[in-house]
């Protein structure tokens, strides 16, 4: 709800020019306007001139409460996208980053510069008049131990952070002065006790909107400042951990006590802890997957071991633990598939989840964690899909994880009378999902299911049924069953006594079985049968002929081709399944 109050009296008193007089008027603008975030489009060139005197007074020498307080109002100002531009000038912004002790020198040209500027004005409309500012950026600013004033930097950050969020020139502004720069020193004081959580959090809200927003600064911070490593260190120190062993990490003096015992981490903590997730998030998302180095390997397994603490660990409340856990579980996503062994790396403990010889606490984790997210049910693209397609892409290429996934997702197979959907167990969840309204949902779930078992059409279609499995076997082509390409080590047969004595009799469509039905054409004539044919097929070519659907038939590469009218009179004399080829197909793969 827009506030309203006389900006001309306040605009009055700050162009006096005196400190106090000034102090009075701007304490009483930032109190009544302290909760406002909504602003009326009337008085926007006074906001406007306002924001022109604030930074005036900026640039002077003032008391520490007056600098308090003109950063407020810039604060306040700056939640305005109407009247921006006279605090997104390069000399604007290159005071706020002073004050907020982030300020670098500048390596913009003052064309370049001059060019924002213009961009600015331009913004503000023509006869009016713009600072030069070509000399300010160019300077040297204050290196950020000259101002201590905590309260003073931490609204310096929300102001440039307002600006960011609102305006793409202070964007480019923000670049172009090397902010990052600035916030990466920061970072590297993460031992440093004499900073606020305050500034902690803010310094890094700050560089998350810049690698959020802009993709060269993302880059930069990656490569140029070695961000992998500094915010990975940044992790370490704000969880407090040590590391007893190489890649195995835990927080002093709670070496090899059980997860649940382990204090939960302080707010403060958490709240630290997943800025950085998101920053190292948005500079290792790379689509590509391309292939890394050793020693880019090993960087991402020092912080693949972190994030492995990061899901063993709780926050204070289950919300906030799985708001946590989320954003560990999506970074967990960018991490290069190879260097995710760092997972079942730490060793076997009297409380540890064990399976083949390996610590699988860090996978049983991910697996409640993705049940959890299918069971809410709520925005399963946003929610779900991460989780599952870590643990697909993790079983897909560690033979451990796999087989103790398939233990938990597919145990051996008894219940031979209810579907596959049905039920309450985490395959029938799956299998649910397989045919939801979502194709990426959809395509998820089958996926980590196919490589579950193996990507074995056979064993796939046991567990799934056909109707549920073949939307993922058509877009691969194997409807005509067979195996897909994948390096899989050979499992004995987990076929169980019941499976294997109603195996004979389970219909493969819905994957149970069924009770016999009475055939419809058992006393029909063999010109009754025929005339039934083409009378299917002619409803077919009618229904085809009017879009309603689109008739498809298997093709010889396995894969779904569209059906013509003469394919369909074809099939009344030429059935795909001869008596021949059911009676030579003895293997399981062929079966289906």
């Amino acid at each position: 709800m827009a506030i309203k109050m006389d900006l001309n009296s306040v605009i009055e008193q700050v162009e006096k020019g005196e400190q106090d007089t000034a102090l009075t008027a701007l304490q009483s603008f930032n109190r009544q306007m302290n909760q406002c975030f909504t602003f009326s489009r009337e008085e926007v060139q006074e906001r406007q001139r306002l924001g022109e005197l604030v930074l005036g007074f900026l640039n002077r020498e003032l008391q520490p409460s007056c600098q308090l307080t003109c950063l407020e109002t810039v604060r306040v100002l700056s939640r305005d996208k109407h009247c921006l531009d006279p605090i997104i000038s390069c000399s604007a912004m290159s005071t706020l980053a002073r004050y907020a002790g982030i300020a670098m020198a500048s390596t913009a040209t003052p064309a370049y510069s001059q060019s924002l500027e213009c961009q600015v004005q331009s913004q503000r409309g023509e006869g009016e008049e713009t600072e030069d500012v070509s000399s300010e950026v160019v300077k040297e600013a204050s290196p950020p131990s000259e101002n201590p004033d905590q309260e003073v930097i931490v609204e310096a950050l929300k102001s440039i952070c307002n600006i960011l969020l609102h305006s793409e020139v202070g964007q480019v502004v923000a670049a172009d002065l090397q902010l990052i720069r600035g916030l990466a020193e920061r970072l590297k004081q993460c031992h440093d006790p004499t900073w606020s959580h305050e500034v902690r959090f803010f310094n890094l809200r700050l560089t998350f909107l810049l690698t959020a927003l802009r993709v060269d600064i993302r880059a930069q911070l990656a490569k140029e400042l070695h961000g992998i490593s500094l915010l990975g260190n940044y992790l370490d120190a704000t969880l407090g951990l040590c590391w007893p062993d190489t890649l195995e990490m835990a927080r002093p003096g709670l070496e090899g006590i059980p997860p649940e015992e382990i204090p939960q981490l302080s707010r403060q903590q958490t709240e630290l802890a997943m800025e950085v997730l998101k920053i190292l998030f948005n500079i290792t998302f790379n689509p590509t997957r391309r292939k890394v180095d050793e020693e880019e390997a090993a960087g991402y397994r020092h912080l693949g071991a972190i994030l492995r603490r990061c899901l063993m660990s709780h926050a204070d409340g289950e919300e906030r633990t799985e708001e946590f856990h989320s954003h560990t579980v999506n970074l967990l996503g960018n991490i290069p598939l190879p260097c995710l062994d760092v997972l079942l790396m730490p060793k076997v403990q009297q409380s540890s989840i064990e399976y083949m010889g390996v610590n699988m606490d860090a996978v049983n984790m991910l697996l409640n964690f993705m049940e959890k997210r299918l069971d809410q049910g709520h925005k399963l693209k946003e929610t779900l899909i991460p989780s599952l397609n870590l643990l697909t892409e993790s079983a897909r290429i560690h033979r451990e994880t796999r087989k103790f996934l398939r233990s938990k997702v597919l145990p051996p197979l008894r219940d031979v009378k209810t579907r596959p959907e049905v039920g309450s167990a985490l395959r029938n969840k799956l299998v649910r999902l397989m045919t939801h309204i979502d194709t990426d949902v959809k395509d998820c779930a089958a996926e980590f299911l196919f490589v579950l078992c193996k990507e074995s059409v056979s064993r796939f279609i046991k567990y799934t049924g056909y109707g549920n499995a073949a939307g993922l076997l058509a877009a691969r082509g194997l409807l005509r069953a067979g195996k897909d390409s994948g390096i899989y080590s050979e499992d004995e047969d987990s076929e169980t006594e019941e499976y294997r004595e109603a195996k004979a009799h389970i219909n493969p469509i819905t994957g149970v079985v069924e009770e016999d039905q009475p055939n419809p054409m058992e006393e029909m004539t063999e010109e009754e049968k025929e005339y039934e044919a083409m009378k299917l097929a002619n409803m077919f070519d009618k229904l085809s002929r009017t879009n309603v659907i689109q008739p498809m038939q298997l093709g010889m590469d396995g894969k779904m081709r569209e059906m013509t009218l003469e394919d369909l009179q074809k099939q009344t004399h030429n059935p795909v399944f001869q008596p021949e080829e059911t009676a030579n197909s003895s293997s399981e793969d062929e079966t289906y």
